[in-house]
């Protein structure tokens, strides 16, 4: 049998193989385009690419955020090992007078009582960034905007620092703990969605991203579907809002009572 008679529906093995080889394209176009779709419906998709975009893991042009309002400020904030000084006896000093109009809703020792996050041994770079933040306008809120708005960048460092300095001490708000869900130590790839531990802890810290152990689930939620909404927009290469809009409700719901459920990880200082 020559070559050419090899590559012909004559030749039954030719026949079988393309005809398997069909059938498995279509079969999995069928499970990748029809089956997964229905089985996330939470997920909306604007087209065939689109689809093709999430399953391959990579942002979907549905989810590409959108331009920035008018009245909206990107972050200012740039975090390198020496954004925030080291640590002084007269800067930690400074921070806890400084702290005392900040007691009302953080707490006398950096912990809330109502649902405002806990301050005590957060990363000093966290506290830095965001009261940038809320200075510049990157960020606001009802109460911190104000307050920030006439603090000194020597002022802000002393804040960062007193409160890095301070012990993790457990939450006014215990529960039992909860088993880390899998959008904590896993994410979702498919979704192009890195683990929650990735960045804020449990697996590695990425700079300027708080610590969450302990903190309050309402504020937790609240955080992300804030993200979600764009109604908070000063993270870094908008890495938090592309994360949250692809959340769904009950993955928001199950990281934040896992986080609120867990005790703060006790940091240890040399002498």
């Amino acid at each position: 049998m020559s070559a050419r008679e090899l590559l012909t529906f004559r030749n039954p093995y030719f026949a079988v193989g393309v005809g398997a080889a069909a059938g498995l394209f279509v079969l999995t176009a069928l499970v990748g385009f029809v089956v997964l779709p229905l089985a996330q419906s939470h997920l909306q998709f604007a087209g065939l690419w689109d689809a093709i975009c999430s399953s391959a893991g990579l942002p979907r042009r549905s989810a590409t955020p959108e331009a920035l309002e008018p009245n909206q400020r990107r972050s200012e904030a740039v975090l390198t090992p020496t954004t925030v000084p080291r640590a002084s006896q007269e800067a930690i000093g400074r921070g806890a007078t400084l702290a005392q109009r900040c007691a009302i809703c953080h707490g006398p020792t950096g912990i809330s009582r109502a649902d405002s996050p806990n301050l005590a041994g957060q990363y000093p770079a966290v506290i830095y960034k965001e009261l940038l933040d809320f200075r510049s306008g990157a960020r606001t809120n009802a109460v911190m905007s104000p307050f920030a708005t006439g603090l000194t960048d020597q002022e802000i460092d002393d804040l960062a620092l007193y409160y890095g300095y301070l012990p993790r001490l457990p939450a006014y708000h215990p529960r039992q703990q909860l088993p880390i869900p899998r959008i904590v130590i896993y994410g979702a790839p498919l979704r192009g969605i890195a683990p929650c531990g990735s960045c804020h802890g449990s697996l590695d810290n990425k700079p300027g991203s708080p610590w969450l152990e302990g903190q309050s689930e309402a504020y937790i939620k609240e955080q992300l579907r804030a993200f979600a909404a764009g109604e908070r927009s000063n993270d870094i290469n908008e890495q938090m809002r592309n994360i949250a809009r692809t959340l769904t409700p009950q993955e928001i719901d199950e990281a934040a009572a896992y986080y609120a459920s867990q005790p703060p990880e006790i940091v240890r200082r040399a002498d």
